[in-house]
């Protein structure tokens, strides 16, 4: 008798143990198991449309586990059936990218099995976030936001793009010191405070002097970025100032020579004249007594 007992409790300890793991389970969510230790990031909808996150991933940025709910790939698929034919290429776009992701050996993706999102993706990404302690990735800020409020982090590669934008753009204008000669004759170089080099166009005269320049292009490569400039029509006039200036100044000066070269001349003339003038009668007459006494 006390053995059946035995056996009853326990299998009913049993069963209140499987019932309460099963009830942590809905409540906090079984987290799926990934290839790398890195964080779990639920990916939006407008992430994958946007399409710019394969070229994140294809660069090694993302050693995060990519977890793309199945309630996503649904929308995407429903845009791709029933929208307008501008949303039925961004859906089938978002499909393709998730494809490319999984083909990326060193970026881990996972297709989470979550149902149908009856309250809209939106709030599912939300509620899968919370339940396993989730960053969300999306470009929707009305997402974002709420995301914030209720303390989730959040992704955004419009903010990673406005981080890594060039510091100029062309058109726009700034001071660069110039501090050595370009590859051609007529260019200087100079830097920007984060390091990119300036090459500036016709300053070759000008090392040595912090001037204004005009960006005018940029060239990004594997070994860096590197911008082009020219003078900027401000610099060029203060230029032109100071040449002025200068020739006004030599000017004045040749002038001031030849004026002292025509006095001179002058004074010269005049002593000659003097020199050449017709002697007095009286002079005339002692030259004439003199004579004749010889």
């Amino acid at each position: 008798m006390n053995y059946q007992l035995t056996a009853i409790t326990v299998i009913l300890i049993l069963i209140l143990i499987q019932t309460s793991y099963l009830s942590y389970r809905s409540v906090k969510g079984h987290r799926p198991t990934f290839k790398s230790s890195g964080r779990m990031v639920l990916v939006d909808t407008s992430a994958l449309i946007d399409g710019r996150i394969l070229m994140v991933a294809e660069a090694g940025f993302l050693a995060d586990n990519l977890v793309i709910p199945r309630s996503v790939i649904a929308e995407l698929q429903f845009l791709a059936d029933n929208a307008d034919h501008d949303k039925r290429s961004r859906a089938r776009f978002g499909l393709d990218i998730i494809k490319k992701l999984q083909d990326i050996s060193d970026v881990s993706v996972t297709i989470l099995q979550d149902g149908k999102a009856t309250d809209g993706v939106d709030e599912r990404l939300i509620e899968l976030a919370k339940r396993y302690e989730a960053t969300i990735m999306t470009l929707d800020y009305n997402l974002a936001k709420v995301a914030e409020v209720e303390s989730l982090q959040v992704i955004n590669v419009n903010q990673l793009a406005q981080k890594l934008r060039l510091s100029f753009l062309p058109g726009e204008k700034t001071r660069v010191e110039l501090v050595q000669p370009g590859q051609d004759s007529h260019q200087a170089v100079g830097y920007l405070p984060d390091g990119t080099m300036v090459v500036v166009e016709q300053a070759s005269k000008l090392i040595g002097k912090v001037v204004e320049v005009e960006f005018i292009r940029a060239l990004q490569t594997a070994a860096g970025k590197m911008m082009f400039a020219r003078l900027s029509e401000a610099q060029k006039s203060s230029n032109s100032s100071g040449k002025g200036q200068k020739n006004t100044s030599s000017s004045a000066k040749s002038h001031a020579k030849s004026k002292v070269k025509k006095v001179a001349s002058l004074t010269r003339s005049s002593t000659k004249a003097k020199q050449r003038q017709p002697k007095s009668q009286e002079d005339s007459l002692i030259n004439l007594v003199n004579q004749q006494k010889d």
